[in-house]
């Protein structure tokens, strides 16, 4: 498509926006747009960027910029999602029995607008006809995803763009099991919405919404106490020094009460990051991910003493760890490093209590470290490996239901799940069961880090790393598409020195040696992710990120480490080995 006739389709798209039942602003906007395109280069490329498509659902839901546009989050592109899910849930399960309406959840976190979302979110789905039980203030995801189970709901949607930038928001639709919608059902929701005629307003009404009250974050809370695993927490509780922040978001609300309600009571909050804001003021970016989110925690952690330091995004459904290094500082935990500690305290505390004594299955992506499928071998676990996206991990529970029991699972993106209560990634269980780990070493006289040296001393010293290249727009869009497919047509034979032995490419679902043999499908759904393995077991992947304009590079190492040497060094010749796969792969990021 030439860059005229891109312009002229974004044109056509846009027009129909310079009328009602759009708000004044977007009309105005909108307008100005359209009659100064061909004069004011930013006007074109802002018309083109906001109508160039429209906005689909990836890894993590519907998740953009918000403003006017098909390609924006707004109360159009929301209330348009709606109906389609609307017209979804009745194709699918027809009417609701009489005087039984169908239920949906509805949740929201602390963005921009995200209350205004989620009450146009309920107004539409009681417009047709659903009962849409909302949270009238900002909730973690985890709660919406277990709220869905608890009332036997249809579906849920939460609004929310997770850790993106305060410009973001986004709209996360959650099936009957409490997990993230998936193919195909993902493919025909989109569908539904597309075949909405623009020019007929959606319709919304107040009268079918349900407040779901005070006493539904009791529940929540209780459910998670089933999780508790140490019996001296549970007997005597906890005065361990820990030092929690929410940035901003759920967490600030959902993980102190968890924290007191497990047995912690010497918890310290990051004063300035308890509020909810979605400008984050006090951080770069609200990620737990970035070192730079949780400086003002690790800063308090040190005044007080802490063992322990966490933060949650502005949803709740991921966390970061700081904890000390032994010479009075502070060192971040990647969200590998994590999700093994947690994965090996799960696993010990369930065998210990007899609840492996049946078929179990531990979850991870197929990004995230190869040391959680040796542990769970070391604890006869099976492992279920699944694409990027804890709605995959989700899907995996479903289908095991009846055969294999969920124990424990994890994203190298700093989302954990234990057992299958909830059906999502949930920072606040795992910051609870986090905190726990670290009472019981504290106990015995150890920190998290002799326990990760431990685990690394008997499965092998795992390094992974990240690298992502930033492409905004419909050009960079393009570009990444590109990126991709050159990767596709002629992948490397050689990462630093390593010779790769095998390429998986699973988006033809297809494992081939580097001659072009095939060796074996891939059991995963198609995706645009490729993934290189060498010799040396490093492996190397490659995929376009489902929620942010970038594409995202991962790298994997391994090293014998019989425990002889420093930890630190073996630990820092891995880092090198990482940093020389990226390098050898040609991107540059941060």
């Amino acid at each position: 498509m030439t860059n005229e006739s891109i312009l002229n389709d974004a044109r056509d798209r846009a027009e129909p926006w310079t009328r009602p039942p759009h708000d004044e602003e977007t009309r105005n906007t909108v307008r100005h747009w359209l009659e100064t395109c061909e004069s004011d280069e930013d006007s074109r490329e802002a018309l083109i960027d906001a109508f160039y498509r429209d906005l689909s659902f990836g890894t993590g839901g519907l998740r953009g910029k918000m403003g006017p546009g098909t390609n924006r989050i707004n109360a159009t592109t929301i209330a348009n999602a709606t109906q389609g899910l609307a017209n979804h849930l009745k194709k699918v399960h027809g009417e609701a029995p009489s005087g039984s309406p169908w239920r949906v959840a509805v949740a929201c976190d602390s963005r921009h607008r995200s209350q205004e979302f989620a009450q146009i979110t309920a107004e539409v789905l009681s417009a047709n006809g659903f009962e849409a039980w909302l949270y009238p203030e900002l909730r973690p995801t985890p709660q919406l995803s277990w709220t869905v189970r608890e009332l036997g709901a249809l579906a849920g949607v939460v609004v929310t763009a997770s850790h993106n930038p305060p410009i973001y928001n986004g709209y996360k639709v959650y099936a009957s099991d409490g997990g993230q919608v998936v193919a195909p059902e993902d493919a025909q929701l989109v569908a539904e919405v597309r075949a909405l005629d623009a020019s007929v307003p959606v319709p919304r009404s107040p009268d079918g919404i349900r407040v779901l009250d005070a006493s539904w974050d009791e529940r929540f809370r209780s459910m998670l106490l089933k999780f508790r695993l140490s019996s001296h927490l549970v007997q005597h509780g906890s005065d361990l020094p820990i030092v929690f922040t929410g940035l901003h978001g759920t967490g600030a609300i959902a993980v102190p009460p968890a924290l007191k309600a497990f047995g912690f009571r010497n918890v310290h909050e990051v004063a300035s990051q308890a509020i909810p804001d979605g400008d984050f003021p006090s951080v770069s970016s609200p990620n737990p991910e970035e070192g730079p989110a949780l400086a003002q925690a690790v800063a308090l952690a040190k005044e007080v003493g802490a063992s322990l330091v966490m933060g949650t995004d502005p949803d709740s459904d991921r966390v970061g760890l700081a904890v000390p290094n032994g010479a009075r500082g502070f060192v971040l935990l990647n969200g590998n490093e994590t999700a093994a500690l947690l994965a090996d305290h799960v696993l010990s505390k369930w065998q210990e209590s007899g609840k492996l004594n049946r078929p179990s299955f531990v979850a991870k992506t197929v990004v995230t470290t190869n040391l959680l499928i040796d542990i769970a071998n070391d604890y006869g676990v099976d492992v279920k490996e699944t694409l990027t996206g804890f709605k995959f991990i989700a899907e995996a529970i479903r289908q095991e239901e009846g055969k294999s029991q969920y124990v424990v699972g994890g994203e190298e993106s700093y989302g954990y799940l234990v057992g299958d209560e909830v059906r999502d990634k949930d920072a606040v269980q795992s910051c609870c069961l986090l905190a726990e780990l670290a009472h019981d070493l504290h106990e015995r006289g150890e920190g998290m880090l002799d326990r990760l040296a431990d685990l690394h001393r008997r499965h092998g010293a795992y390094k992974e790393g990240l690298m992502s290249v930033v492409k905004e727009g419909r050009e960079g869009r393009a570009q990444i598409e590109a990126m991709m497919l050159k990767f596709r047509s002629a992948p490397p034979m050689e990462l630093a020195g390593e010779r790769v032995i095998e390429i998986l490419d699973f988006q033809s679902r297809e494992a081939r040696s580097p001659e072009g043999a095939m060796l074996r499908a891939l059991s995963q759904a198609s995706s645009n992710v490729m993934q290189f393995v060498t010799d040396l077991g490093s492996r190397v992947t490659v995929r376009p990120s489902g929620t942010e304009p970038k594409i995202k590079c991962y790298a994997s190492v391994r090293e014998d480490w019989d425990g002889m040497g420093s930890h630190s060094d073996v630990m820092d010749l891995l880092q090198s080995r990482v940093e020389a796969h990226f390098r050898a792969l040609g991107v540059q990021g941060h």
